[in-house]
């Protein structure tokens, strides 16, 4: 399906336009159009800019930063369960932080494909799962060990976050096209954004008022601020015009371009949460570092994603996005394994921690470049249309496994604390270098589908 401008020439003044976006409607659904939905149709919106567009930008932008703000961010909670009651010294706490990510990645599919079957009803669905994250968060309020966490702050929070966010996507290529890349970008800095303000502000409260007061307020504050917002989250075209497809379409799984970049995407995923979830504790344990100077890492590296996302979104509209992979696995691999592996002081760790939240956290600002090769590549093999929202979902659900794994894998990295002392002063010596070589090979793995291409497999 192609993109297309269509004009009407009118005397009495300049004509309004109408822009197609890669959206799954067949020529035929135009003609299936009754009167008064035609007259709908040449009144939309314009894309890629006007009020409409970029309030409701904005509104995703928000969404992002709130609901998955508050897992990026869970290092922080790490980092005080393991040392305070009733979670200190308790196993599988990091699996809490990889549950409420994993989850929201693993059920995209799911959410997206109900979402396409059910149109008319789809833009609702982010009051609904907005009610559920506020719920869970005040369940796990009264958690007394791990299991309660992860059941609430972990798999119910993601369970309701998914259904919360995944009309954002569902709706974004209806309202950008040319500048599609670039607004995935800013949507996707939210969460680097939210990453900066809510460590620093989690840590307070954690420290001032306890986890159950935390948890509590947050809750009420997350329902205040995102349910204003949800009401932008609104589809361009009407519902006649996206009612034609079918989400669940297994003709994706048929192209090996797809399998290739999933592979990489999964691979990549299984290191990339790591740092997020360690580095706090490590800047506490190996460097000597207060509560504000542990959390400060995982500030340093959402402010930088911020930047990374974006510039990753200008670059994916302009390069082919094996080379825009490309840029984010030499940085993200160069920084885990040289500055990461040989620091020896905080302010080196901080600089490392710029660098991988500028090159790793701009990784999924790709997924734009892959989500347009896969639907090209599956028109030119016969495989008919594919809807781009349902390869954004499936490579969510790829990473959503890379982060389910890496929980309980991370714990088993260090379990013992393997290599410390062996490179005294060094992060290889500090009993989390073989964490630190897992997240550098899974970053380089990463970038595989370059080599791909310039072999001619991809």
């Amino acid at each position: 399906m192609t993109n297309r401008d269509i004009e009407l020439e009118s005397s009495a003044g300049p004509p309004p336009r109408i822009e197609d976006s890669i959206i799954p409607t067949r020529d035929s659904s135009r003609r299936d159009l009754q009167p008064e939905e035609r007259r709908q149709e040449f009144s939309l919106p314009p894309v890629d800019g006007g009020k409409d567009a970029w309030l409701f930008l904005a509104a995703c932008f928000a969404i992002e930063a709130l609901v998955w703000g508050f897992p990026f961010a869970f290092g922080v909670f790490q980092d005080y369960y393991s040392t305070h009651e009733p979670f200190a010294d308790s196993p599988n706490i990091a699996v809490v932080g990889t549950c409420a990510m994993g989850v929201m990645y693993l059920t995209a599919p799911l959410i997206i494909g109900l979402c396409r079957i059910f149109s008319r009803w789809a833009r609702w669905t982010s009051f609904i799962g907005l009610f559920i994250m506020c719920l869970s968060l005040a369940m796990s309020s009264f958690s007394t060990n791990v299991s309660h966490l992860i059941a609430t702050q972990g798999a119910l929070y993601a369970l309701g976050g998914s259904i919360a966010y995944c009309p954002c996507i569902l709706y974004m290529d209806e309202w950008f096209v040319q500048r599609k890349g670039l607004a995935y970008g800013i949507m996707w800095s939210g969460t680097g954004l939210a990453g900066v303000v809510l460590p620093l502000l989690l840590e307070f409260l954690l420290h001032t008022c306890g986890f159950r007061t935390t948890l509590r307020l947050w809750s009420g504050l997350l329902f205040v601020l995102t349910v204003p917002l949800a009401c932008f989250i609104k589809p361009r075209l009407p519902h006649s015009a996206t009612s034609h497809t079918k989400p669940f379409n297994l003709k994706m799984f048929m192209i090996p371009s797809f399998w290739l970049y999933q592979l990489a995407n999964v691979v990549e995923a299984t290191g990339f949460f790591l740092p997020g979830i360690y580095l706090p504790t490590y800047a506490r344990s190996a460097l000597g570092a207060a509560s504000y100077g542990s959390a400060t890492t995982i500030l340093l590296v959402n402010v930088a994603s911020v930047f990374g996302c974006v510039a990753m979104g200008w670059f994916i509209d302009r390069l082919h996005v094996t080379t825009c992979i490309l840029l984010s696995t030499l940085g993200a691999t160069l920084g885990v394994l040289l500055i990461w592996g040989l620091s020896s002081s905080l302010p080196l760790l901080y600089f490392f921690c710029v660098v991988y939240g500028l090159f790793a956290g701009s990784y999924t600002s790709a997924w734009p470049g892959i989500m347009k090769d896969v639907v090209l590549k599956g028109e030119r093999i016969g495989g008919g249309y594919i809807d781009p929202t349902m390869v954004f979902g499936w490579l969510a659900a790829g990473r959503g496994i890379g982060n389910v794994v890496s929980g309980p894998l991370s714990e088993i990295l260090i379990q013992g604390l393997p290599w410390k002392g062996d490179t005294a002063a060094y992060g290889y010596g500090s009993g989390y270098g073989s964490l630190i070589v897992f997240t550098g090979v899974t970053a380089f793995v990463g970038g595989a589908s370059f080599i791909w291409k310039r072999l001619g497999i991809l």
